[in-house]
């Protein structure tokens, strides 16, 4: 997990450095490693970094190409990045760092938008292009990372986070009732809508372009089937394919070079993952359950029984009713109404 933020100005003045860095501050919890900034006429890019691959300082951020007109703030994980790598390479591209974030910067200079479509992971980037004087943002297919921006008639201000919007000086707090209603409704706040009036989330599967002139445009760049494939393959054969497919899933998942762990309910979902990720690792996989004194509610038990199955390094955590103190913290760093109590 990292955090990215930046800001373009429409009116020709030039973004401050400090002020790009006090974006970067209210995300510091999501990177703790480095923090990354850079300007140029009219832009200023930043991010903290959490070090997943390539954990060297050549690959903090942001990474440029090699005549420095694209720059990168990447928050999330390229998964195919080798296979997309060696393509590049094969093209004549090379490499400085081994980061999945260079690779993501050279596919995008190679292929522009149409990268998207190659793109296999969980990701929020934004790519200031200055050929062009634009802005390339775009947030993966099923948004599990996060991509907040505003436009005022001034500027262009993104991040992971709205409180990293907010710290910028010219923005303003103010509730969106109609955002606060579908909460209300709903349960939750339903993307492009944020609770706050002016902020609007980058929808899943969606890219977008702003230029220093304040021309932005949104646009989806994918879509799940509508419909399910009929078939009439055996039983036997469509388990087999679907154990094959978690396999995959799975293995393409542990590409790090910091230690990975599961988070294991006793559930049939986790323990597929827990038991793929075993028969994948050469030593044991981390293993993290959360459990309750009350037996109705408590599944460690069951997590154990994983556990213990597959010889995994298990911790457990217990909430009690002391664990109300941290909520503070948890309304700060989710910055919406938030309902889901798992």
């Amino acid at each position: 997990m990292c955090g990215i933020a930046g800001k373009l100005l429409f009116n020709g003045g030039s973004v401050a450095r400090e002020q790009v860095h006090r974006m970067c501050e209210t995300l510091l919890h999501r990177g703790p490693d480095a923090e990354g900034i850079h300007v140029d006429p009219g832009v200023g890019l930043g991010q903290r970094r959490l070090s997943i691959i390539d954990l060297s300082d050549a690959a903090d951020p942001p990474l440029a190409n090699d005549d420095e007109t694209l720059w990168i703030v990447f928050n999330g994980e390229i998964y195919n990045f080798r296979e997309l790598r060696a393509d590049l390479a094969a093209r004549g591209h090379r490499f400085r760092t081994a980061s999945d974030t260079e690779v993501l910067l050279r596919l995008y200079e190679q292929e522009g938008e149409r990268c998207l479509a190659r793109l296999r992971g969980m990701f929020a980037f934004a790519i200031w292009d200055a050929r062009s004087q634009t802005l390339f943002a775009a947030r993966d297919r099923l948004g599990k990372k996060p991509f907040v921006y505003a436009r005022t008639p001034q500027a262009f201000v993104f991040g992971s986070e709205i409180k990293a919007i907010m710290s910028d000086p010219d923005m303003r707090a103010a509730p969106n009732f109609a955002a606060i209603d579908a909460y209300l409704t709903w349960q939750y706040v339903p993307s492009p809508m944020t609770a706050f009036e002016g902020v609007r989330k980058l929808p899943a599967a969606h890219f977008l372009r702003c230029d220093l002139k304040g021309n932005l445009d949104v646009q989806r760049y994918w879509s799940p089937p509508s419909e399910v494939p009929k078939t009439d393959r055996p039983e036997a054969e469509i388990q087999e394919s679907i154990v094959a497919v978690l396999r995959d899933c799975v293995r393409a998942r542990m590409v790090a070079d910091v230690p990975l762990g599961a988070l294991l309910s006793g559930g049939i979902d986790s323990g597929s993952v827990v038991a793929l990720m075993a028969e994948a690792s050469s030593r044991p996989v981390k293993t993290f359950s959360i459990g309750f004194d009350e037996d109705e509610y408590n599944e460690l038990p069951y997590a154990r029984m994983v556990a213990e199955r597959y010889g995994t390094d298990h911790h457990e955590f217990v909430v009690r009713p002391s664990a109300i103190d941290i909520l503070p913290q948890l309304v700060r760093h989710y910055n919406e109404p938030f309902a889901d109590s798992s």
